[in-house]
């Protein structure tokens, strides 16, 4: 392969990698001291330009992310001038819930501030955040509620929708009510990290889900090595399911990229281990 498989989500191709952007934005997972490590080292748009322009260049052009974080759409924009790649940005805005959210829905002022806000910034795609869409769901009427108005506001603004979640019910309710939605974020590692279900039931919901998903955290926020991770995802999804990922630097861009293709051609990674001394034995002369 000279480019990174695509698939085809709501009419449009996008590569099955999907830069993530939490690495970049100072979401760790971890503790708040490696959260300041990444804002202080990581977050800068050239920086971030550069772990892009690695992407751009391997056929990896979709990006997952809110783009009114700073200096996010600036570092995108100077990747996409560097290379000739026009990105494919998957938003992932959160809108107000309060208790009056499940009647009146989300056709206030800012909820549609928010929406002309990913529009006008270039949001290809429109999910609703996690913390949207897992607050409306109804375990007792088996719908999202509130959520085909918001996909047609999203339709209206020319975006794709979908929905973010970590709830399962969420893929299976939508499939079941028919919901204008296009695509699916799930998270999904081998640990069962922040999933909540086993990893197994988690499995067969994306294998059944009715649209393509992109999966999110596959190395479960750096607790999972990369090979193990990678070796997992790719071989129990399927051909139109996606993979995010997050990268520091370039060379983590690049070895993620060499992995996936290796895991996805089935031979073995053209990369460097590394190394400690008690690996000397083991190595060939």
């Amino acid at each position: 392969m000279d480019k990174f498989p695509r698939t085809n989500v709501g009419g449009i191709s996008l590569s099955r990698m999907i830069i993530g952007t939490n690495w970049f934005l100072g979401y760790s997972h971890t503790s708040k001291a490696k959260d300041d490590y990444i804002k202080t080292i990581i977050k800068d748009r050239k920086k971030i330009a550069d772990i892009l322009e690695v992407y751009f260049n391997n056929g990896v052009d979709t990006l997952m992310g809110l783009l009114n974080v700073a200096p996010l759409a600036d570092a995108i924009k100077e990747a996409e001038d560097r290379t000739g790649v026009k990105c494919i940005v998957v938003s992932t805005p959160g809108f107000p819930v309060n208790a009056q959210s499940p009647v009146n829905g989300f056709s206030d002022r800012e909820s549609i501030r928010i929406l002309d806000d990913m529009q006008k910034l270039g949001a290809t795609f429109c999910l609703p955040h996690q913390g949207t869409t897992d607050t409306m769901v109804d375990k007792c009427t088996r719908e999202i509620r509130q959520f085909q108005p918001l996909c047609k506001l999203i339709r209206e603004r020319g975006m794709i929708p979908g929905l973010s979640t970590h709830m399962p019910e969420s893929i299976i309710y939508a499939d079941e009510s028919k919901l204008d939605v296009e695509t699916y974020i799930s998270i999904y590692n081998s640990m069962g990290f922040l999933m909540q279900v086993e990893v197994d039931w988690i499995s067969r919901v994306i294998q059944n889900a009715k649209k393509p998903v992109m999966t999110i955290k596959p190395m479960a926020a750096g607790q999972i090595r990369p090979f193990q991770a990678m070796n997992f995802v790719w071989n129990t999804i399927r051909p139109q399911d996606m993979v995010t990922v997050g990268t520091m630097t370039p060379d983590e861009a690049k070895e993620l990229i060499e992995l996936s293709f290796s895991i996805l051609e089935r031979r073995q990674a053209n990369m460097e281990l590394q190394e400690t001394r008690s690996k000397s034995s083991i190595k060939t002369k």
